[in-house]
């Protein structure tokens, strides 16, 4: 049975890395306050090999920084749609030895790198806020176009930046079987630039700075600034391609009609 309150470490360390005699150690209780899980998530989570057993002091169980980062990186994959399949692969990939800090890198890379404006609304607020009754199909379009998302019977998560964008789609007749080709191609797309950056701050950023000295507080900032300089590579890029695609369009054309 685990206690209610938490202790200094023992030596004994936790599995795959050395453990400080003045770690605090964490019951139950306090963990799951921790990491706002129950506490049958964490038994199941434990049970699955995703977070190290408890450490045992009789017939009593503490829990260790190491426990509280990798439970929110299970949470933190969650978030982003892991099946439990996905985050067992994802978290095999992390070192047994990785510290919390290392941890939490991988969290920071896993957050957002563009904030939007999302808001939690009612069928009604949601056709007040877009100007119009939607119909299905309108929200079809909304949803193939990333601007709304389903919550509840009649609950919407609504990226507000961009409603005025899609309800202006909308009222252009703009095929929902377009923005779903569209959303696929970004999908796809994004996916695979999603793992060359992630392959290029592993083998390079990361050892490059963990060489300096540098601290995971230090790499981590690193990382959340250059989130939106990325974010802003792409969209010149992609910017540039479109007109590059466009120039190619017209010569081609010209030429066509030249023959």
């Amino acid at each position: 049975m685990d206690t209610t309150s938490s202790v200094t470490a023992p030596s004994a360390g936790s599995p795959g890395r050395p453990e400080s005699k003045d770690e605090e150690l964490l019951t139950l209780e306090e963990l799951t306050t921790r990491v706002g899980m129950s506490v049958r998530n964490i038994r199941f989570y434990t049970s699955k090999g995703l977070v190290p057993p408890p450490i045992r002091r009789g017939r009593s169980g503490f829990y260790t920084a190491d426990h509280v980062s990798r439970l929110e990186l299970v949470r933190e994959l969650q978030s982003h749609g892991f099946t439990l399949s996905a985050i067992e692969k994802y978290l095999a990939a992390v070192p047994e030895d990785a510290t919390p800090e290392q941890i939490a890198l991988h969290r920071t890379m896993l957050a957002p790198w563009q904030a939007e404006a999302v808001v939690e609304l009612s069928s009604a607020e949601l056709d007040a806020r877009a100007g119009r009754s939607l119909t299905p199909d309108d929200l079809q379009l909304l949803r193939a176009l990333g601007i709304v998302r389903r919550l509840g019977e009649d609950t919407w998560a609504v990226t507000a930046t961009q409603l005025a964008v899609g309800v202006g789609l909308i009222e252009l007749g703009f095929p929902t079987e377009t923005a779903v080709a569209a959303a696929e191609v970004y999908a796809r797309h994004g996916r695979e630039v999603a793992e060359e950056l992630n392959d290029l701050f592993r083998t390079q950023v990361w050892p490059a700075y963990k060489e300096a000295g540098a601290s995971a507080e230090t790499i981590r900032e690193v990382v959340e600034r250059i989130k939106p300089l990325s974010i802003a590579s792409l969209v010149s890029a992609y910017e540039q391609a479109m007109d590059e695609t466009r120039r190619e369009s017209i010569r081609a054309r010209a030429e066509r009609g030249s023959r």
